[in-house]
């Protein structure tokens, strides 16, 4: 198991702390909470109107959250916590259009 598969079983492990689905807690509690408890941290930036977020996996398995500035607090909610889901392979309901998010995988040194 690579160092990232063996960092988002234990943070999905993690969500069994708290009671409910790894879906569930996702959707349902406060972001910044979700943020917290993975280790995320945010950085925003000026940016087309079409990048609506992105994240990197840092090599220690913390995430590092592009929020493009100035975009309404709504999308950036959904953009979080799919990107989060994602990261985690804890499966969630589909976007909303036009929302989608597209996995980039990084190249080995």
């Amino acid at each position: 198991m690579s160092l990232a598969q063996n960092t988002a079983t234990q943070a999905v492990d993690k969500f069994t702390w708290h009671g409910s689905t790894p879906t569930d807690h996702l959707m349902d509690a406060p972001l910044s909470q979700l943020l917290a408890e993975h280790n995320v941290d945010v950085v925003e930036i000026e940016a087309a109107p079409g990048f609506t977020g992105g994240t990197f996996r840092r090599l220690d398995g913390s995430m590092l959250f592009v929020r493009p500035a100035g975009r309404p607090v709504a999308e950036w909610e959904i953009t979080a916590r799919a990107l989060l889901g994602r990261a985690l392979r804890v499966p969630l309901p589909p976007l909303p259009a036009p929302f989608e998010v597209t996995e980039v995988p990084t190249p080995h040194s």
